[in-house]
């Protein structure tokens, strides 16, 4: 059986640059479209935060407008919620798991790993062992931030010369909130070093390079879990 460490941000909120928080967590549709495919292929999903706390949602991401004015999706992200509320309650803790224990690691977005994981040196040591190993790493919308912290013990950063893509910053000016960020997700990535890969806003958008998969947007979640779920079967 394929063995899946799913780690969600522990974060309620995102420190923005003038120090103040926008309140968040992960982004329902990110942990709900991925996680359904990866349980729903027979996998292994262990759920996994930062200190083993119980993850937030983001409201925002079950407001009704953020889901394309689909009152009836949000009623089945509301429902997949409730339905999985035992695992989420007692997630596993991160700084306990290792990477020989899986074949694959996902993380879904929402501003929260823009937080807590794009600067976790317990994330950043365990993915960059997912990756020299030659297991899959996947992240989607601004979950890729949480690659941000792999450094190698030279300083470089593992994922330079990849192709990612991740939250636009067209997509976070759209939002709102650029001007306020203290930094964008795509700006960073390029500045690591990778090759910035884009398709047009909030639609989906797929990038696959050697292990690491990576997805744009809300949208792109469903179709990277899918693109993960076929490479492993």
């Amino acid at each position: 059986m394929t063995t899946l460490l799913f780690v969600v941000t522990g974060a309620d909120h995102w420190t923005l640059k003038d120090g103040s928080t926008h309140p968040t967590g992960y982004w329902a549709e990110e942990l709900v479209a991925s996680h359904r495919t990866f349980v729903e292929a027979g996998w292994d999903v262990v759920v996994a935060t930062p200190g083993g706390v119980r993850p937030t949602v983001d409201q925002g991401s079950l407001a009704v407008d953020a889901n394309g004015g689909d009152e009836n999706k949000v009623a089945e992200l509301k429902q997949y919620l409730a339905d999985i509320d035992d695992v989420l309650a007692a997630p596993a803790k991160l700084e306990d798991q290792t990477a020989s224990s899986f074949d694959v690691v996902f993380v879904p977005g929402g501003h929260g790993p823009m937080e807590d994981l794009a600067v976790s040196p317990v994330f950043g040591s365990l993915v960059t062992e997912f990756l020299d190993s030659g297991k899959v790493v996947s992240a989607v919308c601004h979950a890729p931030a949480a690659l941000l912290a792999a450094t190698r013990d030279d300083g470089s950063w593992p994922f330079a010369g990849y192709e990612l893509t991740g939250f636009t910053n067209t997509e976070e000016e759209q939002a709102g909130l650029a001007d306020k960020a203290p930094w964008l997700l795509e700006t960073r990535l390029r500045e690591g070093g990778a090759s910035f890969s884009s398709g047009e806003a909030w639609s989906p958008h797929v990038v696959v390079d050697r292990t690491v998969y990576t997805g744009q947007n809300p949208a792109s979640t469903a179709p990277l879990a899918e693109r993960v779920v076929a490479a492993l079967s």
